[in-house]
């Protein structure tokens, strides 16, 4: 699933690519993933309007036209495709935006994403449902404050998109190791320290993660063992545990997060 530093790589390609542009047409090879608009309302609210600097939240990538607002979110498979070449779409293009210059295309091959559209700036957070604030904008001040009080685990408050919008299972899995704080504590058992080591291991990852546009695969990250058989652990070398929290497959090390 798509987290806050892919949908950053997605915002930085759009803006690369397509800001600026005039929306010549709008084509919808796949009418399933407009939620809230019909391919001819969609057309209609775009043709003529110029892409302005797209922003992200979360995992959403908001694309203004001034107003109204494209918004995208990618689901498992999703992504954007930049092409001049005046033919050839691919089996999995579902939105295509023909821009000046060439077309810009939301890629999605299980749909599971999707398209919106929103009228204006207040229409967007009817879309999105309640958000808390981008996880990358978050300081310790306003960490702490998110997180008082709160119940249940710590892995389920930072992937909770109402409380930090943007963290998913793998996010969650990386912040959490660089911690050295086991995925199924309690927060209400985190102290002061822990809180702090807390939040400067989701600025470092965060920070690293968006510089590549995605959670990558270091060999010092315990991400680079998802997926591996006999994983272990890049730290202390001790077998990698997977284990169901918060409803997901967590990767964790017992001797680098033993509490």
């Amino acid at each position: 699933m798509p987290e806050l530093p892919d949908v950053e790589g997605f915002r930085r390609y759009l803006a690369r690519h397509a800001r600026g542009r005039r929306v010549r047409g709008v084509r919808v090879p796949a009418p399933d993933v407009l939620r809230n608009t019909s391919p001819q309302g969609l057309a209609r609210a775009l043709r003529g309007r110029r892409l302005s600097s797209p922003r992200r939240h979360g995992k959403w990538l908001l694309a203004p036209t001034g107003e109204p607002i494209l918004l995208l979110h990618f689901g498992m498979t999703g992504g954007l495709k930049w092409s001049t070449k005046p033919s050839g779409d691919h089996p999995h293009d579902r939105v295509i935006l023909e821009l000046e210059g060439g077309s810009l295309r939301y890629r999605n091959m299980r749909k599971l994403g999707g398209v919106w559209l929103a009228r204006n700036q207040g229409a967007v957070g009817e879309i999105t449902g309640p958000l808390g604030p981008d996880a990358m904008a978050v300081d310790r001040r306003r960490f702490d404050e998110l997180l008082s009080g709160r119940r249940g685990g710590v892995k389920s408050a930072l992937m909770n998109q109402r409380v930090l919008a943007g963290i998913g299972n793998e996010l969650s899995d990386e912040i959490l190791w660089q911690a050295r704080i086991r995925p199924s504590r309690a927060l209400a058992s985190l102290d002061d320290r822990e809180r702090g080591a807390l939040h400067k291991a989701m600025r470092r990852v965060l920070k690293e993660s968006n510089r590549h546009g995605r959670i990558p695969r270091k060999p010092t990250w315990i991400s680079s063992q998802r997926g591996v058989n006999e994983a272990t652990c890049p730290r202390c070398r001790g077998e990698v545990r997977r284990s169901k929290v918060a409803g997901r497959t967590s990767y964790w090390c017992p001797r680098c997060q033993p509490a």
